[in-house]
């Protein structure tokens, strides 16, 4: 009796043959016995005692079984997270789980009405065991979304008795999704800046759009109140500012670079590449001031082809206001943010590859023919010794094929000045007359023919060949306008920019640029600080005189 006497407890489930036998007052003698009358009472034990074991009479053992079975079922579908019932063809409630049971009246009327309509649908099919599950969604006017998975029940004769439903609360999902939806529109808006939208804008214009855009999705979509958007400049790994909404601090009076270190959350998220969660501003050492009252933020990385090109940081007022579904959508966002700057880019630098390659042909077709009469005329002055009238008209022709031969190259190389004329009588303008303007290119041919064009005018123009001479001139001088190129040997269009506005904040400036794509985004940076214009190569002579006289009008 050794290993019998290991069980406790033991429920009897009593019988007339162990009651002739004295089997119950036997085991009462080395176990704690219990002992039900009836099988209803012998699962209602099970359902409030744990026993080591069970005895019953042979006839009764199956009936035990199923229904100690049905009891454990019964515990598995009340705890699990989802709703199940069964639902009669009149909508009655034949059975339901605890989640079932607690679903909201509006919600289990419309899952009632939604099984009726099922059952229905199954009773006009003859063979009831092929019938399938079927998936339906239900959306109650709280606002919560249901996926429902209706089975049909049917019986040993196979006819169909009753719909069981599988109700899952989907509304958390059903958010997510909706969002997602809504920040790849919004994400597609933002980079569906097609030529027709950009074409007869300059690129203060487009930026402006974009900021537009951005600011826009940024509010309806993400409910982003404060919140700017820093771009990597990669040749000083300086994070510069491009946009800023809802921000008390102004975020320009801030150095910040990529580094881990000593540059705030902004700065260690464009160096790491890795989105940063500040979950109370007053603990983060990292924080650094943009919204005032701010209680928490949320920084993402802008990423183009796997580098990170620059950051998008959100504040909130609201202590702990994000978390890792907030990063994840501002993540997605981020990545539409910085393809679309990068779209503005390629559309500049189409224009300029355009120009570039089409006067490329134009050189290739024409270089053939003209070495072929330069090469002739030589033979012919050859044949004709003696001849010196001939000579001299062959020589001419030679002279002027050589001519357009180096005007179609240059104009191959560089882009210049559509419609550019040579110097003609002053004319009078009262906008242009008098005003010293300075020009800085490093190509010859932009310098000398703006030079050209603005003197007719009574323009005073000085010419700078590169951005340090321009930088010396502007300390100098006191310039009514300055005409700068973005790209230039010794310093940058930018840094002339920064010169012109440190001596005169008010210094009207347009930048010139043959580069669509400003990987140091000057642009950009000039553009927040009080840009004028910007031309692109190649322009004409009235798009330049139109820049010009509304640049130094906004001056006056």
């Amino acid at each position: 009796m050794s290993e019998q006497t290991a069980l406790r407890k033991l429920l009897v489930l009593h019988g007339p043959v162990l009651a002739a036998q004295g089997v119950v007052e036997f085991l009462q003698q080395h176990f704690e016995v219990s002992v039900a009358a009836e099988l209803a009472d012998a699962l209602d034990a099970m359902r409030q005692t744990q026993f080591d074991a069970v005895l019953a009479e042979t006839a009764d053992f199956l009936p035990l079984e199923r229904g100690a079975v049905t009891h454990q079922a019964a515990v598995v579908l009340d705890t699990i997270g989802d709703g199940v019932c069964i639902i009669g063809p009149g909508g009655e409630l034949v059975w339901a789980n605890r989640r079932a049971r607690e679903l909201p009246s509006e919600t289990r009327q419309s899952l009632k009405t939604l099984c009726m309509s099922v059952f229905e649908e199954f009773s006009e099919m003859k063979n009831c065991a092929a019938l399938r599950g079927k998936r339906f969604s239900m959306m109650p006017q709280d606002g919560a979304y249901f996926e429902v998975l209706c089975s049909p029940v049917c019986d040993r004769q196979g006819v169909l008795r009753q719909v069981a439903a599988v109700v899952v609360n989907a509304t958390v999902q059903r958010r997510q999704e909706l969002k997602l939806n809504a920040i790849d529109r919004a994400g597609r808006e933002l980079v569906r800046l097609d030529y027709e939208a950009l074409s007869n804008r300059d690129a203060v214009q487009r930026l402006a759009l974009l900021e537009e855009r951005i600011i826009r999705c940024s509010k309806d979509v993400l409910s982003y109140q404060h919140f700017a958007v820093l771009l990597l400049d990669k040749r000083t790994n300086r994070l510069e500012l491009v946009i800023s909404e809802g921000l008390d601090e102004d975020p320009r009076k801030y150095e910040l670079f990529a580094r881990t270190d000593g540059n705030g959350i902004c700065g260690y998220v464009a160096a790491t590449g890795r989105s940063y969660i500040c979950h109370d501003v007053r603990t983060d050492q990292r924080y650094i001031p943009g919204l005032r009252n701010a209680r928490s933020s949320l920084t993402v990385p802008l990423r183009l082809h796997d580098k990170v090109v620059g950051v998008l940081n959100v504040e909130s007022d609201g202590l702990r206001s994000f978390g890792e579904e907030d990063r994840q959508f501002a993540e997605i966002f981020g990545n539409y943010v910085a393809l679309a700057l990068h779209i503005l880019n390629l559309l500049t630098f189409e224009r300029h590859s355009t120009h570039t390659q089409v006067s490329g042909s134009i050189s290739a077709e024409l270089n053939g023919p003209i070495n072929d009469i330069i090469s002739d005329a030589s033979e012919l002055m050859e044949d004709y010794i003696g001849h010196d009238r001939l000579r001299s008209r062959l020589g001419s022709i030679i002279e002027q094929a050589t001519q357009v031969r180096q005007a179609i190259q240059k104009l191959a190389q560089s882009p210049t000045i559509i419609g550019a004329l040579p110097a003609e009588p002053k004319r009078h303008d009262p906008v242009l007359v008098g005003k010293r303007i300075l020009v800085a290119d490093d190509e010859e041919l932009i310098r000398q023919t703006v030079h050209d064009v603005l003197t007719p005018y009574g323009c005073q123009v000085d010419m700078a060949a590169d951005g340090l001479q321009a930088i010396e001139n502007i300390s100098k001088f006191n310039y009514d306008l300055v005409i700068t190129d973005i790209k230039m040997p010794g310093a940058t269009g930018y840094q002339v920019f920064q010169s012109a506005k440190a001596k005169n904040s008010a210094a009207p400036i347009i930048m010139i640029t043959a580069f669509g794509y400003d990987p140091n985004h000057s642009i950009v940076r000039a553009n927040q600080q009080g840009l004028n214009s910007v031309l692109f190569k190649p322009f004409n002579v009235r798009r330049l005189l139109e820049e010009c006289r509304t640049a130094l009008t906004a001056k006056a």
